[in-house]
């Protein structure tokens, strides 16, 4: 038979045991709480709450990668000044966004492609494309969705062109690369109905021209550059003649790689707004094939008329190689300076 005084010891134990699994308890729960703490901290630095995303600052939510292509987020230039701006691809921020950017070749198949939630009162959809109307497909069913447009054309309400031209500090000597060649052109879509075609078959029975691109010469791209830069005269070509539509067939073909652009696109004086009138040959500058055949090879035996197209050169120079990022980063700007909130009717209308 137990004693008095072994019970009581055998109760001191027990109490001790549950003081201590209690104590246990609340460690592990505090210890918990602040992992969990943690935890949410570290997502809220990488993506903020809703609580968070309030309006002390403008969140751009990118519905879709443009063609899938990713690129870092919030690593905007200071140039951009995008303070106060906050980009995301999280769509569960859908619903505090202040803009949503709709790039429109990743969307146009189908509605389902678009944001299914209710829209949040006056949240901006900017409509992001960067090709021509010729190759647009599907813009009626974005009738009265879209609030901003962001694209090539210069009356876009965010301003996304394939280049442009910066004011050099001071003069500068350009150097134009070795010439040995004299035309080139590099073309993926060959369409023998196509303008640009039809325009090459005349030219080229006059002039004698290199073509690359996946039905003739073979071009990479880690080859472009030391390629093509050994031509006098590069044929920038547009696929389709649509105002402000000049692409990098101008600014990376022709001007990155020093070569003098021959353009057929809109009309001289849409290129003479983003480019000096003696920086390029336009097509439309001569009656016939023949005669502009016979004027690149004037220039092939006048070398110092042929050097008065680098001239600009001094003043200027060309912006062509950029990415996404910067196209998207121009967006915080403009909507601190968007306009009352605006839906356009037709799509198709304006971009026509």
């Amino acid at each position: 038979m137990d004693s008095p005084s072994s019970n009581i010891s055998l109760k001191k134990c027990f109490v001790i045991l549950i003081s201590q699994f209690c104590i246990a308890c609340i460690f592990f729960l505090l210890y918990g709480k602040i992992n969990l703490a943690s935890i949410f901290f570290k997502i809220n630095l990488e993506e903020p709450s809703l609580e968070l995303s309030n309006h002390s600052q403008i969140t751009i939510l990118l519905w879709t990668w443009p063609f899938g292509d990713t690129f870092p987020l919030n690593q905007c230039p200071l140039s951009l000044n995008n303070s106060g701006c906050f980009y995301t691809q999280n769509r569960l921020l859908y619903s505090d966004a202040d803009a949503v950017v709709l790039h429109h070749r990743d969307v146009c198949c189908s509605k389902k492609n678009l944001p299914q939630l209710p829209r949040p009162p006056n949240q901006y959809w900017v409509w992001f494309n960067l090709e021509s109307p010729s190759n647009t497909p599907r813009l009626d069913f974005l009738n009265n969705l879209i609030n901003l447009t962001m694209g090539y054309r210069s009356d876009s309400d965010v301003f996304a062109p394939y280049g442009w031209l910066e004011q050099n500090d001071k003069e500068v000597n350009f150097t134009i690369p070795t010439k040995n060649k004299l035309v080139a052109w590099a073309i993926s879509n060959w369409d023998s109905n196509s303008r640009r075609v039809r325009y090459y078959e005349q030219l080229k029975q006059h002039v004698s021209i290199d073509v690359f691109g996946r039905l003739h010469r073979s071009l990479s791209n880690n080859e472009q550059q030391q390629v093509l830069s050994q031509y006098k005269f590069y044929l920038a070509f547009e696929n389709s003649v649509h105002e402000d539509y000049i692409t990098e067939k101008l600014w990376k073909n022709s001007l990155m790689y020093g070569c003098v652009p021959i353009v057929l696109g809109p009309p001289r004086a849409n290129y003479e707004r983003f480019i000096p009138k003696d920086s390029f040959i336009h097509v439309e500058d001569f009656s016939t094939a023949q005669e502009l055949a016979a004027y690149i090879l004037q220039l092939d035996k006048d070398d110092k008329a042929y050097k008065k197209y680098f001239h600009w050169r001094t003043r200027f120079h060309s912006i062509q190689e950029f990415g996404w990022d910067i196209h998207y980063c121009k967006i915080c700007k403009a909507l601190k300076k968007a306009p009352k909130h605006k839906t356009i009717a037709s799509l198709a209308d304006w971009y026509k």
